[in-house]
């Protein structure tokens, strides 16, 4: 080794030293290996391609006073791209975390990159070590070969697509144009080192964009070796973090977020993240994509044009459902079941039976005014409509968004990037774990495997947990089912008996006070259950030791959506199709565990015990999210945020502002996306008994995308830059939810709300022309002599009453096939079975025809994709040919030459043919 080299070890082992407590200022590391520095090999977690890189002399850089508050070296040269930090932990194991810290940063330097640490004397609590790592030119090119990093070639020549006329309408709606489009337009191809003179390398300094350049550091430091432990090879940063031996590792911020940087080369893109999108007043302007895309990388771009995409496409569900809830408002009055019912004539003449076993009395049907009145908003004409339109705009919202995706995959150079990349990369966890070898069938290369047997062992722990998990839900909600059958009895005698309660009898009926609090206490146990499942989710997840990123995350979405589909959707589910339905009939009802009475539907309906139960889950979930997401992270961040804004620059650094952040996590995006997606079931699965929840939706999307932006750039650390070209699994559970849901809202409407009954009176049973829903609530109710009640079953307040009635279609007492079923019930189940046929049928055609009208890629696109590719193919066979004629004017002559020379020029003709 040379004697730099010596002296870089020497620098290490007195670092390691002063970390044992030593007051001595911390050493500044400049990496700066000779051409003899060794990198790591196969072996250590750096494949063949990366360990070619050659690092120049180092240079002796003069060092200068300088601002804390930057992104750069003490030199004012070398940019900050990664910063870990460490603090003094006087333990047992604190030697062996000085051994992996000296091990991994001797390893750091000799892949090429360069290091300067700040002693804990001059952090502000004075305890924390902070290491900042700088990619130099020849580490960043050596890696964007091997990442295949496409850069530009060629600015782009493609004309702009004609201007819409009614552009100048949506101004008001725009951004600068600085901000939407902070780069030109350029041509690109896949980075190679041998053609530098290719690409459009203005500044090395700055070719390469910050995200680009914390993307390939965070790739080397997650396969950097720091030792062997226990007889295995031990790399990765995320290890050291888990084991305490760093506490953190991020990139850097730009600037401050409410000021722009005293740097004049700082381009203050956080600074103008905040300013035009992450405050609430700007929530109707457009998302400036390309600038997330270029600060945060294509994942997280990705995620906030998806959720402006649905967003924009739920502001038409939710002026058609806001017509269809005015429709069933204008038209109340005129609601003739609900007026018989308010009737005192009528309703007022019709004694009901008894609502739970021997406390509970017989009732007046028109105590049920309010009630039906309101379950009229939601169960009218205009419900079936709507239904049958939100089935249609689930395929719009998809087959759009799969255009747009498109078109984000061209503007964003993502048109080959293919998932395979991401498959072929191991997880560092995954090659720790993974003792044994075997040799690959693509790569011919010896690489680490779970056997079989292993893989078996987990499969089956991981889903009988996962079982377990879901059995504890539905344990869980048939808990809060016995609820609402205990305490329906309570309710009824405090209302009948508290004086101060009798002027809102009419609004708060017993039924609507169980379903209210049943609702609530189901969402208490939902948060609870999600609380602790999304714990085992990971853990079990860790245990199946996934192979690939891609595969980790696919694993935990099916896992988490899982139990959330079951967690938040099956109270919805019991209330939509089985509550009410198999009760029986009085002298003969049916019972949970031979001991708590089925539960009845009110006399209007089940359907607005639906719309109350989905619209406390669905507004608490919204609620509680937005809490979690924004004060909480405000609370943790406040005292770092205070002292941030009263301290001086010179002595609160910018690497410091950034540790007192939060850490957004791998999996941050993982649970933004599962909040939406839950969201998305709820406005699909159950929008046929609440037309207003596409509104809702909307509302709390508009402040979720401020809400989510704000904290991204306030309170979080900058994420790592990563590349995805699609949703990802997200994509098929929305397909599978879009096909789901028209069949849930067809059995809604057909088995729920009380449309089908209405129609076939209507038609078939009405005996007044002039008034055909006359009577229908008095045919709808079947009669019961309450002396048949069994002695369990017989209110104890028996008193005159001679009969009474209930809901359903059977022959009265006196009839010789008595309460049993009549035909209009089996004409009305054939109608409501015919109608779930004939809609989804229809829907699904039109779904279909939608589909396949609509191309997946809008064909401007796909014109500019393939004159991109021919541009830059003939580019490159010019590049290959000039390179060939150099070598023959210098008389570089080799064996050969003259015929690929030939086969050049063929090359570029068959292109220019093609």
């Amino acid at each position: 080794m040379s004697r730099l080299g010596r002296k870089e070890e020497e620098t290490l082992i007195e670092m390691a030293s002063a970390t044992d407590g030593e007051d001595s200022n911390g050493p500044l590391y400049e990496s700066g290996s000779n051409t003899e520095s060794e990198l790591p090999g196969n072996s250590e977690g750096l494949s063949s391609t990366e360990t070619t890189l050659l690092i120049p002399d180092h240079q002796v850089i003069d060092k200068r006073h300088q601002s804390k508050d930057s992104v750069f070296f003490r030199d004012g040269v070398r940019r900050i791209d990664f910063v870990l930090s460490f603090v003094d932990d006087p333990n047992k194991d604190e030697e062996k975390k000085v051994d992996r810290r000296r091990e991994f940063e001797r390893n750091l330097q000799k892949s090429g990159l360069e290091l300067e640490t700040e002693d804990k004397k001059e952090s502000e609590n004075g305890k924390t070590y902070y290491v900042k790592i700088h990619a130099p030119w020849e580490v960043l090119i050596t890696y964007a070969e091997v990442l295949n990093i496409k850069v530009p070639i060629k600015e782009n020549d493609i004309p702009c697509t004609i201007e819409n006329p009614i552009d100048c309408m949506l101004s008001p709606f725009r951004l600068p144009e600085k901000v939407m489009h902070p780069d030109p337009d350029y041509f690109t191809a896949p980075f190679r080192k041998d053609r530098q003179e290719l690409y459009l390398i203005h500044d090395e300094s700055t070719f390469f964009s910050p995200s680009v350049r914390n993307r390939i550091v965070f790739y080397i430091l997650t396969r950097c070796p720091y030792g062997t432990e226990e007889g295995k090879k031990k790399f990765g940063i995320k290890r050291l973090l888990s084991n305490g031996t760093y506490t953190a590792a991020y990139p850097l911020h730009d600037c401050q977020y409410w000021k722009k940087s005293n740097d004049p080369h700082c381009d203050n893109e956080r600074y103008t993240l905040y300013m035009e999108w992450a405050r609430f007043l700007r929530f109707f302007k457009e998302q400036p994509l390309d600038l997330i895309r270029k600060y945060y990388g294509e994942k997280i771009g990705i995620y906030f044009a998806w959720l402006g995409f649905y967003t924009e496409m739920l502001f038409l569900a939710a002026v058609v459902g806001l017509f269809c809830f005015l429709y069933g408002w204008f038209t109340m009055d005129a609601n003739m079941s609900s007026k018989e019912i308010c009737d005192p004539a009528i309703g007022g003449e019709i004694i009901m039976c008894p609502l739970c076993d021997m406390d509970c009395n017989y009732w007046k049907l028109n105590t049920t005014c309010r009630p039906s009145e309101y379950s009229h908003l939601f169960d009218n004409v205009a419900t079936l409509f709507f239904a049958i339109f939100m089935g249609i705009w689930v395929t719009l919202f998809l087959e759009f968004w799969k255009r747009r995706q498109a078109r984000l995959k061209y503007e964003w150079d993502l048109v080959d990037f293919e998932e395979e990349q991401q498959q072929l990369q191991l997880r560092p966890e995954y090659e720790a774990k993974c003792t044994q070898k075997k040799k690959n069938p693509v790569t011919q290369e010896m690489e680490p495997y779970l056997p079989l047997t292993s893989k078996a062992v987990r499969f089956c722990i991981s889903g009988t947990t996962v079982l377990f998990w879901i059995s504890l839900i539905i344990a869980s909600m048939i808990a809060v089912i016995l609820y609402r059958l205990s305490v329906y009895a309570a309710f009824a005698s405090i209302m009948k008996n508290t004086q101060t309660l009798q002027p809102i009898s009419g609004l708060l009926t017993p039924q609507l006070a169980t379903s209210v609090t049943a609702s609530c206490l189901n969402f208490v146990i939902i948060m609870i259950l999600n609380f602790l499942y999304e714990r085992i989710a990971i853990w079990i997840t860790d245990m199946e030791i996934p192979r690939t990123h891609l595969e980790y995350e696919n694993r935990l979405t099916m896992k988490m959506f899982l139990f959330q589909f079951v967690n938040y959707y099956s109270s919805c589910f019991y209330v939509a199709f089985f509550k009410g339905k198999f009760v029986g009939y009085p002298g003969k009802y049916t019972y949970m565990f031979n001991h708590w009475r089925n539960e009845e539907c009110d006399p209007a309906g089940c359907l607005i015990e639906l719309t109350t139960q989905l619209t406390i889950v669905m507004a608490g979930k919204q609620i509680w999210g937005n809490i979690q997401e924004a004060i909480v992270p405000w609370i943790w961040n406040w005292w770092g945020r205070q002292r941030a804004r009263c301290n001086p620059e010179n002595l609160y650094s910018r690497w410091e502002q950034d540790h007192d952040l939060q850490h957004f996590g791998p999996l941050g995006l993982f649970y933004e996306y599962l909040e939406m997606v839950i969201q998305f079931g709820f406005i699909t699965l159950f929008v046929a008994s609440f037309p207003l929840a596409p509104l809702l939706a909307l509302m709390n999307n508009i402040l979720e995308i401020r809400v989510d932006s704000w904290k991204l750039t306030t309170q979080f650390r900058r994420p790592v830059a990563s590349k995805a070209h699609s949703i990802g699994v997200w994509q098929e559970i929305l397909n599978g939810m879009a096909v789901l849901s028209v069949v849930t809202n067809a059995f809604i409407v057909a088995f729920t709300s009380d449309m089908i009954p209405r129609l076939v009176y209507y038609y078939a049973y009405s005996p007044n022309a002039d008034s055909p829903m006359s009577g229908y609530i008095n045919n709808s109710l079947s009669v019961f002599r309450v002396e048949n009640f069994s002695v369990e079953a017989r209110p104890k307040d028996q008193g005159d009453i001679v009969f009474c009635r209930y809901r359903d279609y059977r022959y009265p007492p006196d009839h010789e096939l008595k309460y049993s079923h009549t035909m209009q019930f089996w004409h009305i189940l054939a109608a409501k079975m015919a109608f779930i046929i004939i809609m989804e049928h229809v829907v699904f055609i039109v779904k279909f025809f939608v589909a396949w009208m609509i191309p997946d890629v809008p064909a401007d696109v796909t014109a500019r994709i393939k004159r991109e590719k021919f541009i830059t193919q003939k580019i490159l066979h010019e590049y290959e040919l000039n390179k060939l004629k150099e070598k023959l004017c210098q008389g570089q002559t080799y064996q050969g030459m003259e015929k690929e020379f030939i086969a050049t020029e063929g090359k570029m003709e068959l292109s220019q043919a093609m």
